[in-house]
């Protein structure tokens, strides 16, 4: 019988998303030897910013520190809604030649990894059937929620409720909430940016919160970078505005660490100064943790508040009893008249994808591994996942982790070596989950992440300056163990 021939690259890409599109750039720039595709379960660029097509949609960090590092943000709007960031990644994808090394439709449900090849072998899914590839390395850049089902909680007597019921994550096209009594279930990012704008078109808004969140007003267009277009060269504009803003969100986060009711106070300032006199800010802006133990939710120029104090929207703290055909009833037995009901209801964590992995045959439980370097696996060879800051911007992470797998491979090459395997010295033990937010969606699947250790390569802290120093300028082999090529190459390889 022939030997069947299988497609093989130097670096498969799993995702087309915002990291994903990244990478491959980095790629492009700093291992042009390389050979390397994507796969993307969706049938088209963007990822998250493709996905969520509802109203308001906009990033939750500084475009400045949200765009890429070698293809900086130059748009005036600071904050930016979801289509300008989607063509944003198209358009970096089309001027790098990202956009043809794309498969689209293509869900990857399992990796294997075998010593003896010294290569990957990665299943997936297509319109045309299964489909099989081979790697050297294998970099999954799909975030770690789960892109086809948002989460959402029992909700009592849903079933009575005659209108429309409808989670953010699948926005209908055909949506109308024109003139129309609507209620938005939750109090994240998303319902803060649902509420001011539907307010425009709907008859009332009532963002219906079991408990608030801190919301912290920012301008829609970033100062210092007004100040600066026109008078420093564009290469100078993006990384004074970029640092500028990542030292700023630091002592944000760091406050909040240290002195968490000097922040509470100055979130509440914030709060009470655009709202009307007497507002009842302490149940609706005062949440039971401290700041960042969760993500703050951001505002542009204090839209929400304005929404609240104009008399279009209002907040209710409170919980569900009961639904009837048009209103939600509260424990409190307040009625709240609907004709639309959002569950902005939170995520699903599904980390890597949900594809399994296995090395040498030996399944790997993501829980029981630890995270080398933030973005690696415990005795997992020649692979990388990315995940972001919960701290301060997703890019600023990604940008860092796959600069750090385009030196990795350059060291491979350089070395001679085929393979790199994190390893933590004897005695290492997990101290904190990969991701360390008390968000509702970490908590429910806090079990699934990988764990990290007490100190650097095993731990990362939030930190973006430590983290270049660590990433871009410590050492590639730290903790690591490097194999040369056990045996001549397989026959039938294709490259990419």
């Amino acid at each position: 019988m022939a030997e069947t021939s299988v497609e093989h690259v130097d670096v498969l890409i799993v995702g087309a998303g915002l990291s994903g599109i990244g990478a491959a750039c980095h790629l492009r720039r700093e291992c042009p030897g390389r050979t390397f595709a994507l796969l993307e379960s969706r049938d088209a660029i963007g990822g998250t910013w493709d996905l969520f097509r509802y109203p308001g949609v906009r990033s939750d960090s500084d475009m400045f520190t949200l765009g890429y590092s070698f293809r900086p943000w130059d748009q005036p709007k600071a904050i930016a809604d979801g289509s300008s960031i989607r063509e944003y990644v198209r358009t970096t994808a089309r001027e790098y030649g990202i956009d043809e090394k794309i498969r689209f439709q293509h869900q990857v449900t399992g990796a294997e990894w075998s010593t003896e090849d010294s290569r990957w072998t990665v299943h997936a899914t297509s319109p045309a059937g299964e489909v099989t590839l081979t790697c050297d390395f294998l970099f999954v850049c799909s975030g770690y929620y789960r892109y086809d089902q948002g989460y959402r909680p029992d909700l009592p007597g849903i079933g009575n409720f005659a209108g429309p019921v409808v989670h953010p994550q699948h926005w209908p096209d055909d949506l109308d909430y024109a003139g129309k009594r609507v209620v938005v279930i939750g109090s994240g990012a998303t319902a803060v940016t649902l509420v001011p704008a539907m307010a425009d078109e709907a008859a009332h808004v009532t963002m219906l919160q079991r408990s608030p969140s801190y919301v912290l007003s920012v301008p829609g267009r970033d100062p210092l970078a007004d100040k600066l277009r026109g008078r420093i060269p564009d290469r100078y504009l993006s990384p004074i505005v970029r640092w500028k803003n990542v030292l700023v969100s630091m002592l944000l986060f760091q406050l909040s660490r240290r002195a968490p009711n000097m922040v509470k106070s100055l979130l509440r300032k914030g709060a009470m100064s655009m709202l009307p006199p007497g507002y009842d800010v302490d149940t609706h802006f005062a949440p039971r943790y401290n700041p960042w133990d969760q993500r703050l939710c951001l505002v542009p120029d204090g839209d929400l508040f304005k929404t609240v104090a104009a008399g279009r929207a209002s907040i209710v703290t409170d919980e569900i009893a009961d639904f009837t055909a048009d209103a939600v009833v509260t424990r409190s037995g307040e009625r709240l008249p609907a004709d639309l009901v959002i569950t902005a209801t939170g995520l699903n964590l599904l980390p890597v994808g949900g594809m399994s992995l296995t090395v040498d045959g030996e399944p790997v439980e993501l829980g029981k591994t630890l995270a080398y370097k933030g973005m690696m696996l415990s005795g997992v060879p020649n692979f990388a996942l990315t995940i972001g800051y919960t701290n301060a911007s997703w890019t600023l992470k990604a940008d860092l982790v796959a600069r750090y797998v385009c030196r990795l491979l350059n060291h491979l090459t350089a070395t001679g070596q085929v393979k790199a395997t994190p390893r933590p010295p004897a005695g290492t033990q997990a101290t904190v989950p990969l991701v360390d937010l008390q968000s509702g969606y970490v908590k429910r699947s806090v079990d699934k992440l990988p764990k990290q250790g007490p100190a650097a390569p095993w731990r990362l802290h939030q930190n973006y300056p430590r983290d270049v120093w660590l990433l871009r300028y410590g050492p590639v082999d730290d903790d690591m163990a490097f194999d040369h090529a056990p045996a001549p190459a397989v026959l039938g390889r294709q490259h990419a």
